[in-house]
């Protein structure tokens, strides 16, 4: 290897590094021989050991690898090794660094420790070659619900036979003891079209030898980024149980017609000096700051080097395996902020290239500061320069209900002042429109959004309270029936939103926490759905499925295009804490010639003057889409809600 090369990747030089090599690191199986490559220029020498199982045990085998050009050490060995465990070992300066399955593993036993080399096709279900996700002609006709597994269906109310597991979430005809519709069935009622997925990779925090014992973690502390979490199968011991399961979960979901978005972590690592990049090649994968420590935009301990070519051919090849592998139809990035604008894109240019329907978004923010400059990364400020890339809209977040960080703090549904602007900027999809005021806004001076599309609406998600815990703990003298009130109003504007709706699982049945903010190691007693709550708040999972039903049959709702929006999307302010959105001229080939939106955040109902005769498609959380009732004249807008008009 060339002592420049060498000189460059060990300093933290990321704009100098070469392009990324261009061999495959993945490992390959072949039923008369594998293929083993591993990436360390700095290595002196590197071992491949065979152990008989996943965990303990004498290793059986034990292969020294070749070096070879751009760093590269491999070796192929004849026979049929798809029934060994294996690692490999890295020799540095004279020291050999701990043993690692190797970042490129595809299978792996339990807790994630050693490898396995399988025939990926015998993981297979029966049709997998015809399986497919949902079609979309524009990311805004997408509806989003963010779910975990394990939360989905643990709780005895799910009715599932492997409550907290792949299959659980891959079950059909679930109900609860009310009778009604758990799982899929529930996602297919509501009308959804993608599960978003809180981590399903392998992830370091669960014991897998205990997976019957109660542990609970959300799982942003990533061990092994290209095999499923074996926690969440049946048997985590064998490489494909959860390999076959996972498969099982995304074709289950695609028979119903709904997508599968993973969340992806790929800006830090479960472990830092231990992890399994540091084990092949130390440093290289993650930024330091100029005291040489690790920085730490990711408030996680450590914050990876997107910008660093082998990194971001990694990135790009992973999420592209699980698109392939795995029929992925897109991918939350968790901190994307974190991450370089060029590597986005160049990662949006492949996925797109393999599936054009695919969904990409992310955290569009860091924890903490990041050496590379700002102007670098993958921020929301940045947006207009990854465009095929959305990023959630906290703006819309705390305008609907206050700040995630003050639980005092309250927004437009639960009484706060001057917010409409904010209101109308998260209508309009974040993007520059004629109708937006940005000296009333706070936080704020332009757009951000390029496309209406490029910005995830959403008021609640796993992070912070739960909506219904937000609004309970900010209006602490609202009753019940207020507190509903308020819940879907946040609701309804999200799913009336031109950006991406997007939902938090539950909220459509008042999902609560017993009002804690950050639960991701806390007990299934806090996290879990009670599935009993969709008989007590029938009202409001019906009023939800209802607007997510109106949304997808009226394209007004879901303009592709900045420049349609700021054609036909209109805003006024009635009255304090009331925004009107009319959209006109059969916006998008609506069959609706206009409609008129009202959102009263008001205590009390407000009077609108109609000039001419409007339909009501939905008045005090009642729908009525055929046969509806004329309006003209003065109309009353209900305190805490939404009214929707309408004229052919």
């Amino acid at each position: 290897i060339d002592e420049n090369f060498v000189n460059i990747i060990t300093q933290n030089m990321s704009d100098a590094i070469p392009e990324p090599v261009q061999a495959s690191l993945w490992p390959e199986f072949h039923h008369t021989y594998g293929h083993w490559r591993l990436w360390s220029p700095l290595a002196e020498q590197v071992a491949l050991y065979f152990y008989a199982a996943g965990t303990g045990g004498e290793r059986v085998e034990e292969h020294g690898l070749t070096s070879t050009a751009d760093g590269i050490w491999e070796t192929k060995l004849n026979g049929n090794y798809q029934h060994y465990f294996y690692t490999f070992q890295v020799k540095i300066d004279g020291k050999w660094l701990q043993e690692t399955p190797g970042i490129y593993a595809t299978a792996v036993g339990v807790n994630g420790k050693r490898a396995q080399l399988l025939d990926l096709q015998t993981t297979n279900p029966e049709r997998w070659a015809q399986d497919k996700g949902p079609a979309l002609s524009v990311p805004n006709e997408a509806v989003l619900y963010e779910l975990h597994v394990r939360d989905f269906t643990i709780h005895s109310s799910a009715g599932s036979q492997h409550p907290g597991k792949f299959l659980g979430l891959a079950a059909r005809d679930t109900v609860n003891p009310h009778g009604q519709a758990a799982g899929i069935d529930h996602l297919l009622e509501l009308g959804i079209t993608h599960v978003h997925l809180l981590p399903v990779f392998d992830f370091l925090s669960i014991d897998e030898t205990l997976a019957d014992e109660p542990q609970y973690n959300w799982g942003y502390d990533p061990l092994n980024y290209n095999v499923p979490e074996g926690s969440y199968a049946t048997d985590p011991f064998d490489p494909a149980v959860r390999i076959k399961e996972f498969k099982q979960m995304v074709k289950a979901l695609h028979d119903a017609g709904i997508g599968v978005v993973m969340d992806v972590v790929f800006n830090h690592t479960g472990q830092t000096e231990n992890s399994n990049f540091n084990r092949e090649m130390p440093d290289y994968y993650y930024r330091k700051n100029k005291k040489g420590a690790y920085s730490n935009a990711s408030g996680c301990g450590n914050e990876t080097a997107s910008e660093r070519s082998m990194m971001r051919k990694f990135i790009i090849e992973s999420c592209l395996y699980w698109a392939k592998e795995y029929h992925i139809d897109g991918f939350r990035f968790d901190l994307m902020g974190i991450h370089d604008i060029v590597t986005m894109n160049r990662l949006a240019e492949v996925l797109t290239t393999h599936n054009p329907a695919i969904l990409l978004y992310g955290e569009g923010w860091t924890a903490d500061r990041s050496p590379l400059p700002q102007e670098k990364l993958a921020l929301k400020a940045n947006m207009k320069q990854m465009p095929s890339i959305a990023a959630f809209s906290d703006d819309l977040r705390d305008g609907l209900k206050g700040s995630v960080f003050n639980e005092q703090d309250r927004g437009f549904v639960s009484g706060a002042k001057n917010l409409e602007e904010v209101i109308k900027f998260g209508l309009s999809g974040c993007i520059e429109h004629p109708g937006l005021n940005f000296v009333k806004m706070k936080h704020l001076d332009k757009a951000w959004a390029a496309q209406p599309w490029q910005s995830v609406a959403y008021v609640s998600c796993h992070d912070n309270h739960t909506l219904y815990d937000k609004l309970k703990v900010s209006c602490p003298k609202a009753d019940l029936s207020t507190l509903k009130r308020m819940q879907m109003l946040a609701l309804g504007i999200v799913l009336t939103s031109q950006g991406i709706p997007f939902l938090h699982a539950g909220t459509e049945m008042l999902r609560s926490k017993e009002g804690h903010h950050n639960s991701y190691n806390l007990p299934d007693a806090i996290n879990q759905i009670n599935w009993v709550k969709k008989d007590e708040h029938r009202d409001v999972f019906y009023f939800v499925k209802d607007m997510i039903q109106l949304r997808k049959q009226h394209p007004a709702l879901n303009m592709p295009t900045a420049a349609m929006l700021q054609k036909h999307l209109h805003f006024s302010v009635p009255e304090q804490a009331c925004v009107n959105m009319t959209i006109s001229q059969f916006a998008n080939g609506d069959e609706w010639k206009q409609i008129s939106l009202y959102y009263n955040a008001n205590k009390t109902s407000i009077q609108v003057k109609l000039d001419l005769p409007w339909r009501i498609a939905l008045l005090d959380g009642n729908f009525t889409l055929k046969n509806s009732n004329t309006v003209t004249g003065n109309f009353a807008v209900p305190a805490l809600s939404i009214a929707i008009l309408y004229q052919q």
